[in-house]
């Protein structure tokens, strides 16, 4: 029988949670129901959809992903979160809008600048805890691939399917949000992950003062692996694949721990997911081990109409790691 760790001080965790698309919304909608300080720091390369089109007329950072992130946090009744994700289907200028995007793109108009906007925003949808976008403005992504062609748009990066070589920002020394580095500076743990590895992880990770930030902490920091490969950025990886292209971007080992799914995904999901070009990933240990790298593996999966992380678990993990962290240093 295991004895559970003791709660911790009065004093509420600084938690750093780094990413951008569903599965980081996801892991979310867990940890805020954790006694957690968190920070979530968004990617600012989106240029598809609703975001592209606000970010290329109204010349603002896309709000996409800080939207899901804002609904995710959100202390609001359903009916407001339905209201935030919902998606215009008709309507000339209107269409493939969501409304959500639409109130950061008029907040961003009042208030003359988009992180006053998504601060104002949180205020009024009681989120819990801070959002921040990793740059005051928007960046373009590119991918050079392994036969030497540039592909450019983050939306367009995954289209190309051939397999990326590496992948680089413009401008190339772009200056991150001051608030999202001191965040990083003061947190007692730093999380990375889940989503899209080269277009919506690395992106915040190529902008040199976060990556710096993260390497000079002392905080835990993690690595929340995805549990199915992306067709046209991770096909065919295993988990040491994911860590390989962290490190060879970055330069150095950034985790402490890496949170893995071992749970066997059933033949029926694993077929579904076959006719996207999609697969489990590979929990290849003795490799992820000898990279210097800890895993926490369970099973971190549920199923519905998509395979999603399970909030729940994963966040129990997190917070677990986080106490004995904290309680180590005394």
């Amino acid at each position: 029988m295991s004895i559970s760790q003791p709660d911790l001080p009065v004093l509420r965790p600084r938690i750093v949670v780094m990413g951008g698309g569903t599965g980081l919304s996801v892991m979310l909608r867990g940890l805020k129901k954790k006694p957690l300080d968190i920070t979530a720091i968004v990617t600012v390369a989106d240029d598809g959809g609703s975001s592209g089109i606000l970010r290329d007329e109204l010349k603002m950072p896309p709000p996409g992903d800080i939207r899901n992130v804002l609904t995710a946090l959100a202390d609001v009744e359903p009916l407001m979160s339905d209201m935030l994700k919902y998606r215009f289907q008709k309507g000339e200028g209107l269409a493939g809008h969501s409304l959500g995007n639409l109130i950061l793109a008029a907040m961003t108009d009042i208030s003359g600048d988009f992180v006053t906007a998504v601060r104002e925003l949180s205020r009024v949808f009681a989120v819990r805890g801070e959002v921040l976008p990793a740059a005051e403005q928007a960046v373009i992504l590119h991918a050079e691939m392994e036969d030497g062609e540039i592909v450019t748009g983050e939306s367009k990066i995954p289209e190309a399917g051939k397999r990326i070589k590496r992948i680089f920002l413009e401008p190339d020394h772009v200056e991150p949000l001051p608030e999202a580095v001191q965040a990083i500076q003061q947190a007692d743990a730093i999380l990375i992950g889940p989503g899209s590895l080269y277009t919506s992880l690395l992106p915040n990770l190529l902008v040199p003062k976060l990556a710096d930030a993260i390497l000079a902490s002392n905080a835990l920091r993690l690595f929340i692996c995805n549990v199915m490969t992306q067709p046209g950025e991770t096909d065919n990886y295993a988990v040491s694949d994911h860590l390989n292209a962290i490190y060879e971007h970055v330069g150095h080992r950034l985790f402490d721990y890496v949170l893995v799914n071992n749970e066997p995904i059933p033949l029926r999901v694993q077929k579904r997911y076959a006719e996207q070009g999609a697969k489990p990933v590979k929990l290849d240990q003795d490799e992820v081990e000898a990279m210097g790298y800890r895993i926490i593996a369970d099973k971190m999966v549920m199923y519905g109409t998509y395979l999603r992380h399970d909030a729940e678990m994963l966040s129990h993990h997190i917070y677990e790691q986080v106490k004995k962290h904290i309680l180590s240093k005394g």
